[in-house]
């Protein structure tokens, strides 16, 4: 068995940024879970599928074959062999996903490959539902979070630092929505797991955060 992380939180809490610090920290192989569902979040998008229609994202389920690979270090996502890494943060591909990931479906088709990757690796996994769901016997929990307005603004200085033209209010309203629907799907939904440790981090830096958790690994 792999020595595994869990880090679950709500959108725009820098997730991402922090886990995969703490696995470069580690010698360990960081795995984006987000990045997998948006990976057939794209291909919803592509194939012109309704979010809101449950039997159309089942159906398309069964064309779509994502997959994790590496170059450099750096997680790639694949979608049918070919690599959409490039795509994967567009608000649309973003806002598909949260909505398909309330599926059962599709949970249960990326779900085999985060537990097979957890076992066999060391393993940092970020996500929403991670410590609760997808590795309940990770060694460290962490429920990392950051007030709605502060996730807002990163993200935006994010897509601005791009080049991309965006409005902070509607970011903000978009990622509160994000939550809501999160936290209130039926399956898998965004909670802490009672054994996580909980760490806010609208005043800390991303050194601080990194620290705290690479503290709570033995």
């Amino acid at each position: 068995m792999g020595y595994n992380i869990a880090i679950d939180g709500p959108a725009g809490a820098g997730k991402s940024t922090i886990a995969k610090q703490v696995a470069k920290e580690k010698g360990f192989i960081y795995v984006d879970t987000g990045a997998m569902y948006r990976g057939l979040a794209v291909h919803f998008l592509q194939n012109g599928i309704d979010p809101q229609d449950t039997k159309e994202i089942e159906e398309a389920c069964r064309n779509a074959e994502v997959t994790i690979g590496y170059e450099d270090g750096n997680q790639q996502i694949y979608l049918n062999g070919e690599n959409i890494t490039s795509r994967l943060r567009q608000e649309e591909v973003g806002n598909m996903a949260s909505k398909s990931s309330a599926v059962p479906k599709v949970r249960e088709k990326l779900l085999d490959l985060q537990r097979t990757l957890a076992a066999e690796k060391d393993v940092v996994m970020d996500g929403r539902d991670i410590g609760t769901n997808v590795l309940p016997q990770a060694d460290v929990k962490v429920f990392l979070t950051a007030d709605a307005r502060t996730r807002a603004k990163r993200r935006y200085d994010e897509l601005t630092a791009k080049g991309i033209s965006c409005n902070l209010d509607e970011i903000e309203s978009d990622i509160r929505e994000r939550d809501e629907r999160d936290m209130n799907r039926e399956t898998a939904p965004l909670k802490q797991a009672e054994d996580a440790v909980l760490i806010d981090s609208s005043h800390m830096s991303i050194p601080e955060v990194v620290s705290k958790i690479l503290s709570l690994c033995k």
